[in-house]
């Protein structure tokens, strides 16, 4: 050991962004260890590095007196010299994995104490390895995060961050959302390898990396003159926000869309054209269900406050529309809102619940600018034709419409 020794350790300790000191403090207390099995002491041994030159003094507590009935420890320790002459290859061998382990803990603790609390933040970074797994990603320097993607089924204790249409590459960059920092000092929790794994874990499926998406992309949001009130996600599918302003002037849509649609366009460039939906949030449960459902049309929303549900009646040619592939515009717009949802046809007004019934106005007719006929016959049922120009109605039930307010008149 010499001051080269202590050039190396500042050298190492500035490149991992660790403390030399603490450092040296953990070498000395391990190297104490190493010795005192090394050399057979009876006693504890304490390890003193010289900060300048290197030199190492190995001496053995020896305790003085009679020890305490109780914790047998001494009242006072005499420590005496028991330097080697030389250090013997167990212990510079042992040295050698102390201060990679020192080096590995500390720096974990470091990115530990700095990470800790930022979970919930976006960071960018580089793609380093892919395996089945997991992803690493180089977030900078002596920094790496990972980005689970286990098989749920074979490792249930594992996470699974990861949209089922990405796939990644070396030295792709990538945007994240910090959703975990592991502790170092907790290293029989977590799952398997966690203490040799990225102490940073980070997700691309999580609803809040939307948030910070558009909080990038549109300085009203960052700036808080508008608020994204809500996010129901399927990674990789759809999304759907909903986004309220401070500003009764400002179109908080408007602004989360851009001109032409330039600012939702990058943000689903980077979910890898995940389809996002941009809702305005409004304080009336039903006015906001009917907009959750969008693109398609709703006819009438029925609230129902006892039980939290929403029967949504629409038309008939929009009932695919508003349910969904599989159920998913439903489904998203029952997480977006809150209530429950349960879409009805107009034809099928009939078999609605007894407190939707008694609410629904037979002659009430959808509200549409689609360019369709708006005559609907006695069973709710919309006329599929075009209307003419100039009219709500096509030629068939022009001339019938016109007619409704005499025949009215003379049943009078």
């Amino acid at each position: 050991m010499s001051a080269e020794l202590v050039a190396a350790l500042d050298a190492l300790a500035k490149e991992k962004n660790i403390d030399e000191m603490y450092l040296l403090d953990q070498l000395e207390q391990s190297l104490a260890e190493s010795y005192q099995k090394v050399l057979k002491l009876k006693w504890d041994a304490r390890v003193t590095i010289d900060r300048g030159s290197g030199d190492i003094i190995v001496e053995e507590l020896v305790g003085q007196g009679e020890p305490d009935e109780e914790t047998g420890e001494y009242e006072e320790y005499i420590p005496r010299v028991v330097t080697p002459d030389d250090v013997s290859r167990i212990a510079a061998q042992n040295a050698k994995s102390v201060i990679q382990a020192i080096v590995r803990d500390a720096g974990r603790q470091a990115i530990f104490e700095e990470f800790a609390e930022r979970k919930g933040e976006l960071v960018t970074g580089t793609v380093l390895q892919v395996t089945p797994d997991f992803t690493i990603i180089k977030i900078r320097d002596g920094v790496e995060a990972e980005l689970p993607h286990f098989d749920r089924k074979r490792n249930s204790y594992e996470l699974n961050e990861k949209p089922e249409n990405e796939h990644y590459r070396h030295n792709q960059r990538l945007k994240s959302l910090i959703i975990d920092v592991r502790d170092p000092s907790k290293k029989d929790e977590g799952g398997r390898g966690e203490t040799t794994r990225p102490a940073i874990v980070v997700s691309r499926t999580h609803p809040d990396l939307i948030r910070r998406l558009f909080e990038i992309e549109v300085p009203e949001i960052y700036d808080g003159v508008v608020e994204i009130k809500n996010v129901a996600r399927e990674a990789g599918a759809r999304s759907k926000i909903a986004v309220s302003s401070r500003e009764p002037n400002l179109d908080p849509v408007g602004a989360c869309v851009g001109p032409k649609g330039s600012r939702v366009r990058m943000v689903v460039e980077e979910l890898r054209n995940e389809r996002v939906d941009v809702i305005q949030w409004d304080s009336n449960p039903e006015v906001f269900v009917a907009k959750a459902l969008s693109p398609a049309k709703v006819t009438r929303v029925l609230i129902d406050e006892d039980t939290h549900y929403a029967t949504i009646i629409v038309p008939d040619d929009q009932l695919s529309l508003a349910i969904g592939k599989e159920g998913q515009n439903a489904r998203l717009a029952a997480r977006l809102t809150g209530w429950h949802i349960d879409i009805k046809s107009a034809s099928l007004k009939t078999d609605l619940p007894d407190f939707v019934t008694t609410l629904f106005e037979e002659d009430e007719k959808p509200t549409t600018e689609d360019g369709r006929c708006e005559y609907v016959n006695e069973d709710g049922v919309r006329c599929r034709n075009h209307a003419r120009e100039g009219s709500k109605f096509c030629g068939v039930h022009e001339k019938a419409a016109q007619n409704q307010p005499q025949e009215a008149s003379e049943d009078a």
